[in-house]
């Protein structure tokens, strides 16, 4: 009798672990195949973008009339835009495809400039005709190159999971399709060094250069990496970590770090600089109980987690609640004048304050003391250039990144219409109206820190 229930529990046993095993299977998959399936669209729409901008660059070669040379241009700014959303959505962060990515953007600069002048009082340069007509070449091997890929991923049925799985690997050779049919495009488009984007692009890049070593300090080994982690965390240092580093052509030298944090039951997992180990992004996953704080408690907690940090001088700008968590985005308050590049966003978990989320790379790369000039036009002119059914709650100063990503001075003006809040930006030099953002979620004035 005794033989036969522990038989029967047994077999509960099994089958309720097999069960489980194979929910647990299927949700993987389900999770697998869904990452899978959003690389494939991007890819694909990679390609479709590509062969776009190609034809849409040939057809300007063939214009006379300035008003449809401008309205093309701004189309090919546009695709070239969608090409680098694209780029953006494919695994793609640990290998060389900079290259490639920063021809996109030239392309971008230089039409957009175009555009938006008065092709009436400044026509089309000879030289800017020659642009074009390289752009048209390259922007053809470029397309033709992804094409081939693009037959290998469908002949043999290619998966690009399978490229993430290799890109994560840290041994070498990195044998996978996919990876050296990018490698190829990458190669041939450096290889592109003729080309005169014009003085202003080449400004552009330079500042962007620039920006990119704006990140001090004294590059660590991974071990006092490890010990800074902790240290600013303030995690026990027996807690069981996995360092890795960031591939060398990676868009910054990183360490990856993955942390098993016995005190809260928590994983942890970060990046950090490699020099001065200062955090890019951290994401803490733990389970979030039932909410004791206020979003303006969770704000102070935030506050006071950027100054025992020494990133000092930052003012709330943004501030929404999801369920039981606190998201608020900083930028940094130089003078009366607010400079939006320089941003930190921030998670705060609603039930005891831990801070579970945290994204940096805006204000590591933009961040410094900028000369800012006094605006040309006044504020009464920029406000003319603001919708007048907008009423007008707040204003004041601030530099924002145009859609060439240059800094600019803008008159900021916070207004409501129908009811919803916006945020809207007029070139303090220009008095174009760069940018119009709607406001979503709770939007909170608090003390500069």
């Amino acid at each position: 009798m005794i033989r036969s229930i522990l038989i029967g529990a047994l077999a509960i046993g099994v089958i309720g672990t097999s069960y489980w095993g194979y929910k647990e299977h299927q949700e993987k998959n389900a999770v697998l195949i869904n990452a899978e399936n959003t690389y494939q669209r991007a890819f694909h729409d990679l390609n479709f973008h590509m062969d776009a901008l190609e034809e849409k660059i040939g057809s300007t070669l063939a214009m006379n009339s300035r008003s449809s040379l401008s309205p093309a241009l701004a189309e090919v700014w546009r695709l070239t835009s969608e090409a680098q959303n694209d780029v953006g959505q494919l695994p793609l962060t640990l290998m060389p495809f900079n290259k490639t990515e920063e021809f996109l953007s030239n392309i971008g600069s230089f039409s957009y400039r175009v555009a938006v002048r008065d092709l009436d009082e400044k026509p089309l340069s000879e030289d800017e005709y020659e642009t074009l007509k390289k752009l048209h070449n390259h922007s053809n091997d470029v397309k033709n190159e992804l094409r081939k890929v693009q037959a290998m991923v469908i002949d043999h049925n290619l998966r690009w999971m399978d490229v993430e799985l290799a890109l994560a690997s840290e041994s070498e050779p990195q044998d996978n399709t996919i990876i050296d049919g990018f490698k190829t495009v990458d190669k041939q488009v450096e290889g592109y060094s003729e080309v005169n984007w014009g003085p202003e692009v080449n400004q552009l890049n330079e500042k962007k250069q620039n920006l990119s070593k704006n990140i001090e300090g004294k590059e660590l080994s991974e071990k006092e990496a490890k010990q800074h982690v902790l240290d600013f965390l303030d995690i026990d240092k027996n807690a069981s970590i996995d360092i890795t580093t960031t591939g060398k052509d990676s868009k910054y030298q990183a360490y990856s770090l993955s942390i098993e944090n016995p005190d809260n039951k928590s994983s942890v997992n970060l990046d950090v600089t490699k020099k001065g180990a200062k955090p890019i992004w951290i994401l803490m996953d733990r389970k979030i109980g039932k909410q004791k704080l206020s979003l303006n408690e969770a704000a102070n907690k935030a506050t006071n987690f950027l100054k025992e940090h020494d990133i000092t001088n930052m003012e709330i700008s943004e501030s929404s609640q999801y369920e039981r968590m606190g998201v608020f985005t900083f930028v940094y308050q130089q003078g009366d004048v607010t400079v939006y590049p320089d941003a930190v966003h921030i998670k705060v978990a609603l039930d005891n304050g831990d801070i579970t989320g945290y994204e940096s790379i805006e204000y590591l790369t933009n961040h410094h003391e900028r000369k800012v000039a006094e605006p040309t036009i006044s504020r009464n002119e920029a406000l003319e250039q603001v919708n007048p059914n907008v009423q007008i709650m707040e204003e004041g100063l601030g530099v924002i990144k145009n859609d060439l990503g240059e800094e600019v001075l803008c008159y900021e003006f916070m207004g409501t219409i129908e009811k919803e809040t916006y945020r809207i930006f007029v070139n303090a030099d220009t008095g174009r109206e760069e940018r119009v953002e709607k406001m979503d979620g709770t939007e909170m004035n608090y003390d500069t820190m």
